[in-house]
């Protein structure tokens, strides 16, 4: 089908089995689906497996950007569409990419629908959600960054927003996003140990966060699911920087 037969998908996973069937069901099309196993213990493989178009590798956790990177080595096509397994491309999505002239230098941007729950989430700043998800290997990769990783922008890219979509279960319960609030603000803390951080720092940016999610992003609008986002995201931003106070301080106390 088009450009299909020129494109790896590569996806990362760990413990996906929720989402990795509808996930994989939409990609049987495409030439190859590497799929890079973060240490599952739960039916990932077993899933994955009944698919003929996907292969499987398997990695510990090096960080989300050399692993993505690590998934796009084992592509057997210059072309990559990177997806993640709690994400869905959808049908027309999907035509309109097989119908692009891919050009090298370009990066495409796809729109992500993301949910809570079920519910698609317009407000608190999740959408209209460009991620930069379809691009040629040997013109880009991803950056090394442990979370939050972002492909790498030559002088000579040109990035296209492409009218198409993802579904993202982003969450389905306060459990797992409590779960990601602590292992995503960790993964931060690294990233950025270098920025000045204090206290009252961290609580500025919890007020400034709910706020900005809460009432000027809308995020009343959705009920208690908007006010579950804008505070775990202003929880988010308050425990990074104070994840990075408590190391700082750890740091001058060993000196």
């Amino acid at each position: 089908m088009g450009n299909l037969s020129q494109i790896s998908v590569c996806i990362i996973a760990k413990n996906a089995q929720k989402t990795l069937k509808e996930c994989l069901e939409v990609l049987k099309e495409f030439d190859e689906v590497i799929l890079l196993d973060n240490e599952s213990t739960d039916d990932t493989i077993k899933i994955a497996k009944d698919f003929s178009n996907v292969k499987i590798f398997s990695s510990p956790f090096i960080g989300f950007g050399p692993l993505k990177n690590l998934a796009i080595s084992k592509a057997k096509n210059n072309w990559i569409l990177s997806l993640d397994s709690d994400e869905v491309l959808e049908d027309e999505a999907k035509q309109i990419i097989a119908t692009l002239k891919l050009e090298k230098h370009h990066i495409y941007g796809i729109k992500r629908k993301n949910y809570y729950d079920g519910t698609w989430i317009k407000a608190c700043g999740w959408y209209p959600d460009f991620v930069w998800r379809l691009f040629n290997k040997t013109h880009t990769i991803f950056q090394d960054q442990s979370v939050h990783e972002s492909l790498k922008i030559s002088q000579n890219t040109q990035k296209i927003k492409l009218n198409i979509h993802l579904k993202h279960y982003t969450f389905f319960n306060v459990s797992q996003m409590l779960q990601k609030l602590d292992s995503y603000t960790t993964l931060a803390t690294q990233k950025n140990i270098y920025k000045k951080s204090s206290i009252s720092k961290a609580f500025l940016r919890f007020l400034w966060v709910f706020f900005k999610d809460y009432f000027l992003r809308s995020g009343w609008r959705y009920g208690y699911k908007g006010f579950i986002i804008a505070w775990m995201q202003a929880n988010g931003s308050f425990f990074k920087y104070i994840k990075i106070y408590e190391k700082q301080q750890q740091e001058k106390n060993t000196k």
